[in-house]
């Protein structure tokens, strides 16, 4: 199938919130694979065939003019469903209290107690009004019986029976189990959004002249510079102009070091300076920050379900007419309203379905936690099934980044003259191996000699002339490859063995020379990530029965990647075209987690059952086209989050053998009389209050060490 991108005008300064509901607005569209607002004024959508430009047009002005609702929506939603939470505490507490008035007044009145049947009738049904509504709306709109309708018939029949007090006992415990399971629920909803809320009113606005004034965090604008002292949460995105301090990174990143930031680094909103002092430059505030579109994409990811809710609900929705056949049969066979009320005060569906939601809901809010961002509950329940991980190599298993692995100067030559020569030639060089060589430097806390010229022969190597710097003797140096040392009759013959042996296993060897004679060689290499031997063994235990590992570099680099750590497979040379369609072949037997970081990983990303873009350098792109994303750079966050998907799906699955085996037990020992209604209500209720628990707990599961 043949993919085609469009980019749609949109208007400038639109929220996260607004760019966040008209992404998910235009992802609804027919053929449209996905649509990704950008900071620069622009959406980019991906279809099959060129979407209709007047529909789209329609709904970015539709998003435009709905902006103060849309900001508002997070919290008008907390809002009504602390008000369920209210109402439900409620009416359990006016339930209870009546059962127990009603209860004392048969005891101490019995004659009083038969004469107010009007009143115990219509306080009953008072008490189940919502009940009552909510299943006759069922039964109009949806043309089918469900939980209300039942709870509903059941108040009726204890009224029709002469007992409508028996019903109270229903109503006070499903009013309280309402509460309870609303509350957990939104507790698991709301705990990433919680954690991440910046909660900073103010910050330290730093004048042209120097002194530093309190001012709203609202009134910031990029470009403002603020201080940032010891203990205080940053609150925007910019870089560190001066100053040098540790700071806790985990609200982003998931990783609970925290981070040594200096001048040139890069701050986000959210994370809390643990040491020292930061003058930050402004760049992003409010809805712009990653700590707002971390909350937002949390947000929009809990509104996409899975589809093992959708079966839950079908499932329930099946399950409510059961009741009613069997209380039908048994009043039939008995004409015993006691029995029929037994059958009529158990439901399956409550927890089936609240269990269910809260379950998915809480591994978001987990994997959050953890600086993870799951776009969709459907992603949650793909992870549980995932067989086969295929990692890109570059910026996934290794850095990224080339290091400096090894120095090998010729004999009665130093390491720093080796490395400063090399250093002085390739300083205004933008060459990611001359960037290795200055990097290393710097680490070393050397100073780079000058030189006088440089010239540099493209794809061979540089040639300058560097004077004599403190001890070390300069002249006409040259730094590149074996060919370009041979041409300059530079003898090598000696090194040549060495180096071939490094080239062979992938490694970058970068020849140094002085006035024709060799100095040494500096051995390069985008060194593998930290834990990724780690990540692949912890894959290997937890049952995933292939790993792979695709590359655009040559066969050598990877064949000794994959030996190193011990990967199935490699495909090397791979186009990005090409990694989607191994992507698609591996789909045939297997459930397949893509991981990468690189625009040329994006098709491969959105191909996968699920694409995950990892690490602080993956591009914007390979952010859209993943189901997931982790903001950390490590990998042992992987297996953790196939894990988490297991045991999520293990949790659903728990929670639907107990609801069905206890609700059905309970239904049977109601209709040979073993239990009263009462009871029948207390098993039900209970029931549904521990899985919905028991869904909750993995908000509370602890990282493996």
């Amino acid at each position: 199938m043949t993919y085609q991108y469009s980019v749609f005008p949109v208007p400038a300064g639109m929220s996260v919130q607004q760019k966040t509901m008209l992404e998910i607005q235009v992802r609804k569209l027919a053929g449209v694979v996905s649509a990704y607002v950008d900071d620069k004024g622009g959406m980019t959508v991906r279809s099959c065939g060129v979407p209709s430009k007047k529909i789209i047009g329609r709904l970015i002005q539709d998003t435009t003019f709905h902006s103060k609702t849309m900001v508002n929506a997070v919290a008008l939603r907390k809002k009504e469903k602390h008000s369920e939470v209210n109402e439900y505490r409620r009416d359990a507490i006016t339930a209870g209290l009546g059962l127990v008035g009603l209860q004392l007044l048969r005891m101490y009145s019995p004659m009083a107690f038969n004469g107010i049947y009007l009143v115990r009738s219509a306080f009953t049904l008072f008490v189940a009004r919502n009940f009552i509504s909510n299943g006759i709306k069922g039964l109009i709109k949806d043309r089918q019986p469900n939980a209300d309708t039942l709870t509903a018939t059941a108040v009726l029949a204890s009224v029709i029976s002469g007992k409508p007090e028996s019903s109270l006992t229903l109503l006070m415990l499903a009013n309280a189990a309402e509460m309870l399971t609303t509350y957990t629920a939104e507790k698991a909803r709301n705990h990433i959004s919680d954690m991440l809320r910046l909660d900073q009113p103010h910050a330290w606005k730093i004048e042209e002249d120097g002194y530093e004034r309190r001012v709203s965090v609202e009134s910031l604008k990029p470009g403002d510079h603020i201080g940032v002292h010891l203990g205080e949460k940053i609150c925007v995105d910019g870089r560190v102009k001066d100053g040098v301090a540790a700071v806790d990174q985990s609200s982003i990143t998931g990783e609970y070091i925290p981070v040594e930031k200096s001048k040139g680094d890069y701050v986000y909103a959210g994370t809390v300076v643990k040491n020292g002092f930061l003058e930050i430059i402004v760049e992003k505030v409010g809805d712009a920050t990653a700590l707002a579109r971390i909350v937002h994409m949390v947000e929009e990811a809990q509104s996409r379900r899975a589809p093992v809710q959708n079966f839950a609900d079908q499932m329930a929705t099946k399950l409510v007419p059961i009741s009613f056949i069997a209380a039908g049969l048994v009043y039939g066979l008995t004409k015993d309203w006691q029995r029929v009320l037994n059958i009529l005060f158990i439901d399956y569906s409550c927890g089936l379905k609240l269990s269910t939601a809260t379950a998915i809901s809480a591994a978001i809010g987990h994997a959050a936690k953890r600086g993870v961002l799951i776009k969709g509950g459907n992603y949650v329940e793909s992870l549980g099934s995932i067989d086969t991980v295929v990692l890109d190599k570059t910026g996934t298993i290794t850095v990224g980044t080339p290091k400096v692995m090894l120095v090998e100067p010729a004999p009665g030559i130093q390491d720093k003259e080796l490395v400063l020569l090399a250093a002085a030639a390739e300083y205004h060089s933008a060459h990611p191996l001359a960037s290795a060589i200055l990097d290393y430097v710097e680490e070393q806390g050397w100073e780079v000699p000058p030189h006088l010229t440089t010239e540099t022969i493209v794809a061979k190597g540089i040639q300058a002339n560097v004077p004599d710097y403190e001890k070390i003797v300069g002249g006409e140096i040259l730094v590149g490859s074996i060919p370009f040392m041979r041409e300059n009759h530079v003898e090598c013959q000696s090194a040549v063995e060495r180096g071939e042996t490094y080239s062979d296993c992938g490694y970058n060897v970068v020849y140094v020379a002085r006035d024709g004679i060799l100095l040494g060689m500096l051995v390069i290499n985008d060194p593998i990530r930290p834990n990724m031997k780690r990540t692949i063994n912890r894959l290997r235990r937890i049952g995933i029965d292939e790993i792979v590992m695709l590359t655009g570099d040559s066969k050598n680099v990877a064949q000794h990647v994959a030996a190193t750590l011990d990967i199935d497979s490699y495909h090397a040379e791979v186009l990005p075209a090409d990694k989607a369609l191994l992507v698609s072949k591996l789909q045939r037997g297997s459930q397949v987690m893509m991981i990468g970081d690189g625009i040329n990983d994006a098709p491969a990303l959105a191909f996968a059952d699920v694409g995950v873009a990892m690490g602080g350098r993956r591009t914007d792109i390979a952010v859209e086209s993943a189901a997931m994303t982790i903001n950390s750079d490590e990998p042992l966050i992987i297996p953790e989050m196939i894990d988490l998907g297991r045991n999520t799906m293990k949790i659903v699955q728990q929670n639907f053998t107990t609801t069905i085996a206890v609700n059905t037990a309970a239904m049977l020992l109601g209709a040979i009389g073993r239990t009263s209604p009462m009871v029948s209500a207390l098993i039900h209720n209970a029931a549904t209050i521990g899985v919905v628990l028991n869904s909750a707990r993995i908000l509370l599961m602890e990282k493996k060490k």
